[in-house]
């Protein structure tokens, strides 16, 4: 991963997808639901509801509800095929006479849904809504989060931070809720904040959805091209011509300095200095570089991770652990530093610091074969061996070929049979073992390490 990407205007993501509609949960496309309806009426209508059929929705979930009523999963997603199959304000008008009928905190709730779909009401009715549901109900985690979404999305960035945070302390299960947390942090200048609550996010394996904005919060928290002036832009972007695409590092030392003589205080320069002089193998002159920069920028967790590297790679693992565990705080997007931490942690046998490292930064790095196999193996030394299968297959399913992963699943698979007390296990585990270590010995028939496995299974 290259350290420091090249400059560019910076482009600030687009405002969170944090629907008041949606669950959160992913859900089947529609081909592949039809090609397997579920069977549970709950799932069924989710199903329709993907194929964009909310009228066949309805007809299950007015069912539903009317046998649960205060089941909010039902009702959020009622109020979402009400609103897809266009009867928002039929939907609407139904509610406000169960209101007046006898007010409950369910109906309100599902109210300041369907306020909110409609862009005259999304404001002051729908957060009415929502406060009336809280007063009725005050211990429904649900009711303060879609409050703290509503008031988010409406601009009230300090108003939504308390509810907010009150959803996340009743519903620490949910870790995603989080992200509009850490946005109306951000928003209201709690930046410690904002970070760590993404670091509860990607501490709560997120999905690729949460990942995705928790990236683009953490780049509006933490921009270390921010501050560059106008008429520094041009020798910046000599620089990192010089560093990056021409590797010529002495050059890019003279045009960030020229930069550095009229902007001192700049902590990306003092960075991008470091990596010119860690690139020179000059690791004084890069050390001091980094710590300058981490003085100017001491909420900056990437000088952080710039200073582990160059620790790691000069065998001190005590200062590299330190530096990447700063590094994770102040950033905790970082897929880079939680990977070497999880090394670390291997390197001294601490397996649950291991995992939760390697943990994270597969989360981040989903497709990351290093981080898939590191996790592999801790899980295969705790002895957990289905979640040590998982992770190979993950690799083998998208690359049949690769032969390196292929024989882990043999030797995995062999070391299970080898070990289990249960004669089925040692059986149906030997059977894949030697399926394994016969598709590497196709591609690579001298492998000696499948090779011995192998007469190793034939012995038992």
């Amino acid at each position: 991963m290259t350290p420091v990407h090249r400059f560019r205007p910076w482009v600030r993501a687009a405002v969170l997808g944090l629907g008041l509609l949606t669950s959160g949960c992913s859900h089947t496309s529609g081909s592949t639901a039809a090609a397997a309806r579920p069977t549970d009426e709950r799932s069924r209508a989710r199903a329709f509801l993907e194929e964009n059929q909310p009228r066949k929705a309805l007809m299950l979930l007015t069912d539903l509800h009317a046998r649960s009523p205060d089941d909010l999963d039902v009702a959020r997603t009622l109020t979402e095929a009400q609103v897809k199959a266009g009867r928002t304000d039929a939907w609407i008008e139904e509610l406000q006479g169960r209101i007046r009928a006898g007010e409950r905190a369910v109906d309100q709730y599902m109210l300041g849904l369907a306020l909110f779909s409609r862009a005259r009401d999304a404001g002051a009715p729908a957060v009415a809504a929502f406060e009336r549901a809280i007063a009725l109900s005050p211990d429904s985690a649900e009711y303060h989060y879609r409050l703290g979404v509503a008031r988010l999305e409406s601009e009230q960035y300090a108003a939504a931070v308390e509810p907010l945070r009150r959803a996340a302390t009743l519903a620490p299960e949910r870790p995603s809720w989080r992200l509009p947390l850490a946005k109306a942090l951000h928003r209201t200048g709690d930046l410690a904040g904002a970070v760590e609550a993404l670091g509860v996010v990607v501490r709560g394996r997120p999905t690729p959805a949460d990942v995705a904005t928790a990236r683009a919060l953490m780049e509006q928290v933490n921009d270390p091209f921010g501050g560059i002036p106008k008429a520094a832009e041009a020798k910046l972007e000599e620089g990192l011509r010089y560093l990056n695409d021409l590797d010529a590092p002495q050059h890019a030392i003279l045009a960030f300095e020229e930069v550095l003589h009229d902007y001192p205080d700049l902590a990306v320069l003092h960075s991008l200095l470091g990596l010119a002089y860690q690139r020179l193998d000059d690791a004084g002159r890069a050390v001091d570089e980094f710590k300058q920069a981490i003085d100017r920028a001491p909420r900056d967790g990437k000088n952080h991770l710039y200073l582990g590297e160059l620790y790691a790679s000069r065998q001190r693992p005590d200062a590299a652990r330190t530096a990447f565990e700063k590094a994770v705080e102040l950033h905790p997007l970082l897929d880079t530093a939680w990977f070497r931490l999880g090394d670390i942690h291997l390197e001294r046998r601490d397996l649950p610091a291991a995992r939760e490292a390697f943990t994270v930064a597969v989360a981040l790095a989903p497709d990351s074969i290093p981080a898939r196999g590191k996790l592999a193996l801790v899980y295969q030394l705790e002895g957990d061996y289905p979640a040590a299968e998982r992770e190979l297959r993950y690799v083998v399913e998208k690359d049949p070929e690769n032969v390196e992963f292929s024989l882990r699943l043999g030797l995995l698979f062999t070391e299970q049979s080898m070990k289990s007390t249960k004669p089925q296990v040692r059986k149906t585990a030997a059977e894949e073992a030697e399926r394994w270590l016969s598709k590497v010995l196709e591609a690579q028939p001298e492998n000696a390490v499948a090779s011995r496995a192998l007469q190793s299974l034939k012995g038992q």
